[in-house]
C-alpha cells in the first residue's frame, strides 16, 4: 500500500473513530486495526497520536465547510443564503452518528495540554466566523450580525449534541430570521 493511500485510510479511520469514541478512548493500534495499516507505518505517516488528531481535525474541516459553503451557494438571495446555513446545520444534525462539533470535542478533550489541537481547533471556528462574515458581507448586513450568527450556530451545534435533536438548528434559524427583520426596521426617531 502507497503512502497516499496508507495516509488517507489511517485518516479516515482516526476521523470516525476520534469522532464517534472520544479522541482518549481511541489508541494508535484501534486506529491501525480501523485502518488496516502496520503500527510501523501508521506512526511513519503519523509520528504521534497528537499529530494524527490535528491531521484528522485539519481534513475534516476542508469537508465541512466544503459541504456548508455548497448547500449555501446553491440559494441564490443572500439573505436566505444566511438562513441556509441553519437548514445546513440542521441536516448535520439529523445525520446518524452526530456528536457535534469535532473541533469543540477535540478541545474538550486536549486543549488544555495540546496547544497544537487547541490551534486546529482556534482555526477552524476563526474560518467559519469569517465565512459568516463574507455572507454578511455580500448581503449588505452590518458586520456584527456574523458574529451573532456565529454564535447562534455554535449555541444550536452543542444544544444538538447534548439533546440528540436537530430541532437547535431551526429554533436557531428564526433567531437569525428575527434578527435580520429588525435589521430592516427604521431607526426609532429620538
Amino acid at each position: 500500500m502507497d503512502a497516499e493511500t496508507a495516509s488517507a485510510r489511517s485518516l479516515d479511520a482516526a476521523e470516525k473513530l476520534f469522532y464517534g469514541n472520544g479522541i482518549h478512548a481511541v489508541g494508535m493500534a484501534d486506529v491501525r486495526d480501523a485502518a488496516g495499516v502496520s503500527l510501523k507505518r501508521l506512526y511513519q505517516l503519523f509520528p504521534s497520536k497528537e499529530t494524527l488528531v490535528t491531521a484528522s481535525l485539519a481534513r475534516r474541516d476542508v469537508r465541512w465547510r466544503g459541504r456548508l459553503a455548497a448547500h449555501v451557494a446553491a440559494v441564490a438571495d443572500p439573505d436566505e443564503r444566511l438562513l441556509a446555513v441553519f437548514d445546513w446545520l440542521h441536516e448535520w444534525f439529523a445525520e446518524p452518528g452526530f456528536r457535534g462539533c469535532a473541533w469543540v470535542n477535540s478541545f474538550g478533550e486536549l486543549g488544555a495540554v495540546s496547544p497544537a489541537v487547541a490551534d486546529e481547533a482556534r482555526r477552524h471556528k476563526a474560518a467559519v466566523r469569517e465565512y459568516l462574515r463574507e455572507l454578511v458581507a455580500a448581503a449588505g448586513r452590518p458586520p456584527a450580525l456574523a458574529d451573532h450568527l456565529f454564535l447562534l450556530a455554535e449555541g444550536a451545534t452543542t444544544v444538538a449534541a447534548i439533546s440528540g435533536s436537530a430541532a437547535a438548528a431551526q429554533q436557531a434559524r428564526s433567531a437569525a430570521a428575527a434578527l435580520l427583520a429588525a435589521d430592516r426596521r427604521p431607526a426609532k426617531k429620538r
